[in-house]
C-alpha cells in the first residue's frame, strides 16, 4: 500500500457521497431538521431556529447553519441538506487515519481502522442523513484525538497545534449538541486523567488545567450565539437550550422530549451497535484489558468507549444514534485486535497468513459494494414507505386547484417536510374550534390531520395516505 491517503479518500468519498441525493427525506429527524434549515433560509434568521413557525431550541444551530447555507448555495435538494453530515464523516475518518499515524501506528493499521470506521453500518447510515449527530461525532473525535496527542508521554515536539485542534473540536461539539457536546469528550478526559493519576500515584495539575482552559476558550462561540438568543427571546430561551433540552433530557425531567428507555437499552443494542465489526470490537476490548496499565494508548481508546457508553446509559433519553461518538474508539480497538490475530496467524499458521491481504481486501470490497448497492438501489426503494413526497404532492395539487390547505396539530415530521418541499409555510391550526371555523368558512377548504378519532364532530375524509404506518387524512367539512 504505497499511497494510502488518496485511496482512503477515494473509498470514503464513494461511501459517503455516492447517490447521496437520490432518495427523499426519510424518518423524523431528516424531515424535521431539513424543514428547520429551510425555514432559516426563507426567513434569513440565523439566530433562532424555527419549527411550526415557533422557536425550536433543542440544540445549538451549527448543523442548521450549514444545511441552510447548502440550500442557499446548491438549492433545496435532499443532497444539499445531507452534505454537512457527509463531509463531517469524511473529515472524521481522514482525521482518525492522520492522528493514528501521528501516534506512531503503522500505515496498514491506521488505514484499516479508518476504513472500519467508514464501513460501520450505523456510522455509514448516519453520515448520509440530515442531522447534527455526524457533526457531534466529528467534534468529539477531533477533541479527543487532539487531547491524547497533547498529553501522550511519547509525544515529540510542541503540543500547541494539538491544543488548538482540541479547541476546534470542542467548538464543533458544543455548537452541535450543547451540553452533551461538552459532556461526551469531558467524561473521557476526566476518567483517563483519573486513571493515569492513580497509576502514576501523582497528580499533574497541568494535565487537568490545560483541557479545562482550552474548553473555556472553545465555549466562546456558543456563548456568543446564546448572547444573541438572549437579546431576541430572553433568558427563557437560553434556559431551554442549556437546561430543558440538555440537563432535562439527561435527568428525565423534560418528559416531552421522549426517547426514554430503560437503563439496559444500550446493552440490548450492543449486538448491532458496531456492525459488521462488533465481534472484533468486543474481543479487542476484552483482550487488551490486562495491558491497559502498561499501554496508555490502549487505555485511552478503551476509556473512550467505556466511559461514553456509561454516560449514555445513565441518561434517561436514549437513541441508538447517540452511540455514534463511540465508533472511532471502537474502530481503533477492532483494528488493533486484528493486528494481534494476524501476528498469531503468522507465528502458528503461516500458510493462512500468506493469504491475509487478499482476504482482508475481499472483506472490505464486499462491505463497500454492499453499501454502494444500498445507496443506489435500496434507499430509493424505501421512499415507497418512508417518503413524505406523496403527501406533499397532494397538498400542492390541491393548492394548484385553488383550494386552501392547512395543517391541524401537525407532528414535527410533516411540519418540517412541508416547509422543505413547498419552500413556504402552510397555516397551522391548534384547536378544534379554529379547525371548525376554517372548514365552514369555505366548502373547498382542506385540512391535513394525522388523527381523526380525537375530533368531536364528524368530518369528511377526502383522501387517506400513509407514511411508515403513520396515517394522514385530508378532511373537509
Amino acid at each position: 500500500m504505497t499511497r494510502p491517503v488518496p485511496l482512503l479518500l477515494l473509498l470514503v468519498g464513494l461511501l459517503f457521497f455516492f447517490a447521496l441525493g437520490n432518495h427523499e427525506l426519510q424518518g423524523s429527524t431528516e424531515a424535521r431538521v431539513a424543514g428547520i434549515a429551510m425555514a432559516m433560509h426563507l426567513d434569513n434568521d440565523w439566530v433562532v431556529p424555527r419549527l411550526f413557525q415557533e422557536p425550536f431550541l433543542e440544540k445549538p444551530p451549527l448543523s442548521l447553519w450549514l444545511d441552510a447555507g447548502a440550500i442557499r448555495l446548491f438549492g433545496a435538494s435532499t443532497g444539499a441538506v445531507r452534505l454537512a453530515s457527509a463531509f463531517a464523516g469524511l473529515f472524521s475518518v481522514m482525521l482518525l487515519y492522520g492522528m493514528l499515524r501521528t501516534f506512531g501506528r503503522p500505515k496498514t493499521l491506521a488505514f484499516s481502522a479508518a476504513l472500519i470506521l467508514a464501513t460501520m453500518a450505523s456510522y455509514w447510515g448516519n453520515v448520509r442523513g440530515v442531522g447534527e449527530d455526524s457533526l457531534l461525532s466529528l467534534g468529539v473525535t477531533t477533541a479527543l484525538l487532539a487531547f491524547y496527542q497533547a498529553v501522550r508521554p511519547d509525544r515529540e515536539g510542541s503540543s500547541t497545534w494539538a491544543w488548538a485542534l482540541f479547541a476546534a473540536g470542542m467548538v464543533i461539539a458544543t455548537l452541535s449538541k450543547g451540553v452533551l457536546g461538552l459532556a461526551m469528550p469531558g467524561i473521557v478526559i476526566f476518567v483517563y486523567l483519573v486513571s493515569i493519576s492513580l497509576m502514576d500515584k501523582r497528580l499533574s495539575i497541568g494535565d487537568w488545567l490545560k483541557p479545562a482552559l482550552f474548553t473555556l476558550l472553545a465555549l466562546l462561540p456558543l456563548v456568543i450565539w446564546l448572547g444573541f438568543l438572549f437579546q431576541r427571546d430572553g433568558m427563557q430561551a437560553v434556559g431551554e437550550v442549556l437546561l430543558t433540552n440538555s440537563v432535562g433530557r439527561f435527568s428525565g425531567s423534560f418528559v416531552e422530549a421522549g426517547h426514554y428507555e430503560p437503563f439496559y437499552y444500550y446493552l440490548v443494542k450492543l449486538p448491532e451497535a458496531f456492525l459488521p465489526w462488533n465481534i472484533l470490537v468486543y474481543l479487542g476490548l476484552w483482550h487488551f484489558r490486562k495491558s491497559l496499565v502498561r499501554n496508555r494508548y490502549r487505555l485511552f481508546f478503551s476509556v473512550w468507549l467505556v466511559a461514553q457508553f456509561t454516560l449514555l446509559t445513565l441518561a434517561s433519553s436514549k437513541r441508538t444514534v447517540y452511540l455514534m461518538a463511540l465508533t472511532p474508539a471502537a474502530a481503533v480497538l477492532a483494528a488493533e485486535y486484528v493486528r494481534v490475530l494476524l501476528a498469531w496467524l503468522k507465528e502458528h499458521k503461516p500458510a493462512l497468513y500468506a493469504h491475509h491481504r487478499r482476504v482482508i481486501g475481499a472483506v472490505f470490497t464486499l462491505a463497500i459494494a454492499c453499501y454502494l448497492t444500498a445507496a443506489f438501489w435500496f434507499a430509493p426503494k424505501a421512499d415507497v414507505r418512508h417518503s413524505f413526497v406523496p403527501v406533499i404532492s397532494e397538498i400542492q395539487t390541491l393548492r394548484d386547484q385553488g383550494k386552501n390547505v392547512v395543517l391541524f396539530q401537525p407532528n414535527e415530521r410533516i411540519a418540517g417536510a412541508s416547509v422543505f418541499y413547498l419552500r413556504a409555510y402552510l397555516p397551522i391550526l391548534r384547536t378544534e374550534p379554529q379547525l371548525r371555523s376554517y372548514l365552514t368558512a369555505n366548502p373547498g377548504n382542506v385540512a391535513l390531520v394525522d388523527r381523526t378519532e380525537q375530533l368531536q364532530e364528524k368530518v369528511t375524509v377526502t383522501k387517506q395516505m400513509s407514511i411508515n404506518r403513520q396515517p394522514y387524512y385530508f378532511i373537509e367539512q
